[in-house]
């Protein structure tokens, strides 16, 4: 097993004008240095949709931009793989409900969303972008730069301070973001009580959220409202997280082993109709998405009581306050998409320490928010009963020590596994995991019994 740290690379954006056409653009990652020679880490885009990522060595003197077009080609030559999900229906002869356009259950599908977002014949909703933050008033500002520079028609963003221990994010809202974002005080900690108060101080129709560490791509809110526009049943809407920085062996092995992204596949998860590939549908909630790239739709967020206040980073709980509002939103019997077109650049923490804190603070969340939605939702034990053995086996699989998948190289694809998982960070998502219903009932002491 390779021991040797991750090395650094650059992060990039190469836009394509076909799979095997020219290069269009290519750039460092928001606000990232110039690319050279290295290691770089690409987004691969066809006329600006993301499509793949793609790792190479830039020799030196040569064309950063030549190189990953080269790589970037012959990684889109490869037929993207079956999911578990589309063979089982091809073994079983089920059509193949993409190329209509249409998902399960009659729902309106990516191309049909996308064709509705070209012509205009369903503009994105009014949507208010939430975003919690405490005490990091810097990479806020850079958070809020690119927040205002969204292409979405009408929107707003509220900005909500979680127990503030001094006045820089209201100085600075005030100061630099007069009459563009609206401020709110939340004096409760916990990312839940934040978006919770973000929730109840906007109208709109529809409920962004992000966080303060990452940029949001210029199409990012609309990819992630437009949507809601085309499918009425749809709760939920998830999108592509990847990293802005992979300067440290802690970003890149968090990046190696999955980091946040959900892949470059659209996907509808519909309770009327359990996705094949995941037995443990809906429990496996870390699948559908991540809370620094998530809407709802007002009402079904509301409805389903929104976020739970024991939850989240902030708490005794550690985190699970998204994954608690997917499941509530799924149970009540809402769509949940996923798409990559809704991008955001995400500032991966940059010590061992972070990560190490992380890795702990994951597996908290997860029997957390299982504990929150057993304590709240009573009706869906006797489903997770049922799920037990396999949701063992996957506990176990996810925090297993993790070996390389090729040898000693960069992170590529998404979860490519480049770099071995430290056992010490398997343990301590472990301890997390034991630790999750503990941490959730001390918050809930803490906090009230949510209504």
């Amino acid at each position: 097993m390779n021991s040797r740290p991750p090395r650094p690379l650059s992060v990039a954006e190469l836009d394509l004008a076909a799979p095997d056409g020219p290069v269009l653009s290519f750039r460092p990652a928001p606000g990232g240095p110039e690319v050279g020679a290295g290691d770089v880490y690409a987004l691969v885009r066809l006329r600006g949709r993301p499509a793949a990522t793609v790792v190479g060595t830039v020799p030196d003197g040569e064309d950063p931009a030549g190189v990953l077009a080269a790589l970037a080609r012959e990684r889109l030559a490869r037929p993207a793989p079956l999911s578990d999900a589309e063979r089982l229906a091809e073994a079983r002869g089920e059509a193949d409900t993409g190329a209509r356009g249409e998902d399960d259950a009659g729902a309106p599908g990516e191309a049909d969303v996308r064709a509705r977002g070209k012509t205009g014949a369903a503009a994105p909703p009014r949507t208010s972008v939430v975003v919690a933050t405490r005490e990091r008033p810097e990479q806020l500002a850079r958070a809020l730069d690119s927040l205002l520079a969204q292409d979405h028609p009408d929107f707003e963003v509220v900005v909500v301070d979680n127990a503030p221990r001094t006045a820089d994010t209201r100085d600075l809202v005030a100061r630099k973001y007069a009459d563009r974002v609206r401020y709110v005080r939340e004096d409760v900690p916990g990312l839940a009580a934040a978006h919770n108060a973000g929730v109840a101080a906007v109208r709109s129709e529809v409920i962004a959220f992000t966080d303060d560490d990452v940029v949001a791509d210029p199409h990012w809110l609309t990819a992630l409202a437009g949507p809601f526009a085309a499918d009425p049943g749809l709760g939920c809407v998830t999108g592509l997280i990847l990293p802005a920085r992979l300067a440290t062996p802690a970003q890149v092995l968090l990046e190696s082993h999955g980091g946040f992204a959900k892949g470059f596949a659209p996907r509808l998860y519909d309770p009327a109709r359990p996705p094949a590939d995941e037995p443990l549908f809906p429990f496996t909630a870390g699948s559908f998405g991540s809370g620094a790239n998530m809407a709802f739709r007002a009402e079904a967020l509301r409805r389903a009581g929104g976020f739970d206040p024991a939850t989240g980073t902030g708490t005794a709980a550690k985190g699970g306050d998204d994954l608690y509002a997917f499941v509530a939103v799924l149970s009540a019997g809402h769509r949940l998409r996923y798409t990559p077109d809704a991008l955001v650049w995400h500032h991966h923490r940059e010590t061992w320490q972070d990560l190490r804190n992380q890795a702990y603070g994951y597996g908290a969340g997860l029997t957390a928010y299982l504990t929150a939605t057993l304590i709240r939702r009573p009706a869906l034990l006797p489903a997770l009963l049922a799920r037990v053995p396999c949701g063992l086996a996957h506990a176990r699989a996810v925090t297993a020590e993790r070996g390389t998948a090729h040898g000693d190289g960069v992170p590529g694809e998404h979860g490519t596994r480049h770099h071995p998982w430290p056992a010490s960070l398997s343990r301590l998502e472990r301890r997390g995991m034991l630790y999750g219903p503990v941490g959730y009932l001390k918050a809930r002491l803490s906090t009230g019994a949510p209504r």
